[in-house]
C-alpha cells in the first residue's frame, strides 16, 4: 500500500485515459456510448473505478467533443461473483471457460499456473479479489 493508502499497483488516472481515448476513437466512427468493466463494489481503492468518476468523466467529454457521449458500467454495482454468474447466465458454461482460459487480471502477468479461477500469481490484489469472487460463485453452483 502507498502512503495515500491506495495499492501499489495503481497507476493514476488509467481508466480516465483509456476512455478518453476510446471516446475519440469512438466520435471518428459516429458512435456515443463506451462500455467499460470497471467495478465499484470491490475495485480495490481505484479512485478511477467509482461511479461517480465515470459519470464526471462523461460529461466532461460530452462537454469537450459537443456531443452526447454515455458511459455504459454494467459491472459497476456487483461484485465478483456476480460477474462470474452474469458470465454464465450471458453465454452458459463456455463463456466462463473462455474466462478462466484466456483472460487474467493478475497485476504481475504471471501466466505460468492455471487455478479454478484462471491463470495468475495467487498473491496480488487482483488475484484475490477474483480468486475469492469465484469460489463464491462456485459454491453457489455446487450448493
Amino acid at each position: 500500500m502507498t502512503e495515500a493508502g491506495l495499492p501499489n499497483t495503481f497507476v493514476p488516472g488509467r481508466n480516465i485515459v483509456f476512455l478518453t481515448f476510446a471516446a475519440a476513437l469512438a466520435y471518428r466512427r459516429g458512435l456515443t456510448r463506451l462500455v467499460g468493466g470497471m467495478c465499484e463494489t470491490d475495485y480495490s481503492g481505484y479512485p478511477d473505478c467509482r461511479d461517480e468518476t465515470i459519470q464526471t468523466l462523461a460529461k466532461a467529454l460530452t462537454l469537450g467533443m459537443d456531443r452526447a457521449v454515455e458511459i455504459d458500467t454494467p459491472l459497476m454495482r456487483i461484485d465478483k461473483a456476480e460477474t462470474w454468474a452474469l458470465a454464465e447466465r450471458l453465454g452458459g458454461g463456455p463463456l466462463v471457460e473462455l474466462i478462466v482460459e484466456d483472460t487474467h487480471t493478475c497485476y504481475l502477468g504471471d501466466r505460468g499456473e492455471r487455478h479454478a479461477w484462471g491463470f495468475g500469481c495467487g498473491e496480488c490484489p487482483a488475484c484475490e479479489l477474483r480468486a475469492r469472487g469465484f469460489e463464491r460463485y462456485a459454491a453457489t453452483r455446487a450448493g
